[in-house]
């Protein structure tokens, strides 16, 4: 399965608490809710694209707690946002022991980057994670993940959780989708491949690239 990463993140990286004053205080963080001002249709064509794609649902455990309270409850059926977390299989990567309460989900308690790396190489679509910055801090570390979606929102958090952090390896990217929403939201797909720099000198007056 091809392993996908789908995340809100502020111009300065935090993705910490997007949704609501609630959606996630740990460590004191008190500016949850920065998304909702910025949320446009274009955003939510994206977020309901992504999920017509999914075959299985990956989550670090407080995100599938989070997620488990609030999706439960919506129960349209034209909602494509509900319609695949309630009922696509769900894998919930966890320290601690956790009898998984919503429909179709199991844990991933003992090793769970080695049981993740298992289920990347059955056949199937996308194995998509949501959210889950500690879930996805791992999996970037161990370059497992295919592709990254991140959507950028027009506001500095100041503080919070971030995706990429200092010690996490270096990355280059292929930019394989990007769009912009009537908000000034960035959209952008990214498939990674090695890093590389350049420089520039000068050379009979004149700039030149080297690569």
């Amino acid at each position: 399965m091809k392993l996908t990463l789908h995340t809100f993140l502020s111009v300065d990286g935090v993705m910490q608490g997007p949704g609501g004053p609630d959606e996630d205080r740990s460590g004191g963080f008190e500016r949850g809710g920065w998304l909702v001002p910025y949320s446009d249709e274009g955003m939510g064509e994206i977020v309901s694209d992504w999920f017509t794609h999914a075959e299985a649902i990956l989550l670090g455990r407080t995100t599938y707690t989070m997620m488990q309270t609030f999706w439960t409850q919506v129960t349209d059926p034209d909602n494509p946002v509900a319609a695949a977390l309630n009922n696509l299989p769900k894998y919930v990567a966890t320290s601690t022991p956790l009898e998984p309460a919503w429909n179709n989900s199991t844990a991933l308690s003992d090793n769970a980057i080695e049981q993740i790396r298992e289920l990347k190489d059955k056949p199937g679509g996308e194995l998509q994670v949501h959210g889950s910055c500690g879930l996805a801090q791992s999996l970037h570390q161990a370059g497992l993940i295919d592709e990254y979606r991140l959507l950028t929102f027009p506001v500095a958090v100041g503080t919070g959780k971030r995706l990429f952090t200092d010690g996490a390896p270096a990355s280059g990217f292929t930019v394989v989708d990007s769009r912009i929403t009537r908000t000034g939201t960035t959209y952008v797909a990214l498939q990674p491949k090695p890093f590389h720099v350049g420089d520039i000198e000068v050379e009979d007056g004149k700039e030149k690239e080297i690569r």
